[in-house]
């Protein structure tokens, strides 16, 4: 991965590219980030909600399997970039426990860093225009 005399990689530079637009100012990139990152725990939670229950969500695989998602419940974490809400997949069973942000913790600091490795790493970079093209900067 080649880096740049400012320290990011070139992957890094597309990553600002993207962050950048339509930002007029230090706040409006600060907004972007926190809805980026409340974007992507919600995509890792129904990432880990999928691999619990087998199968994708709506698929018909799920049909009296005997326990299928049911919805989701809020949660407010608080982060480096302020206060977010997200959703929190459910299922019927009441029996997912989420490893991303476990029930009960509010705070996210280590998942910050875990995500930012991933950025950088690209192994998030599949969904990352997907993430900025729906609700995450809409």
């Amino acid at each position: 991965m080649k880096t740049r005399k400012h320290g990011l990689s070139e992957r890094e530079m597309e990553l600002v590219q993207l962050l950048m637009a339509d930002c007029k100012s230090t706040g409006d990139i600060q907004n972007k980030l926190k809805r980026l990152f409340a974007g992507t725990i919600e995509q890792m939670l129904e990432a880990e909600m999928e691999e619990y229950l087998g199968y994708e969500k709506n698929s018909i695989e799920g049909n009296n399997s005997g326990n299928s998602r049911n919805g989701y419940g809020k949660k407010t974490i608080n982060s480096d970039y302020g206060e977010c809400e997200i959703s929190v997949p459910r299922d019927r069973n009441g029996e997912f426990e989420p490893q991303v942000i476990a029930k009960r913790q509010t705070r996210t600091t280590e998942i910050e860093n875990k995500i930012m490795a991933m950025y950088e790493y690209g192994i998030i970079r599949p969904t990352q225009k997907k993430l900025i093209n729906s609700k995450v900067f809409a």
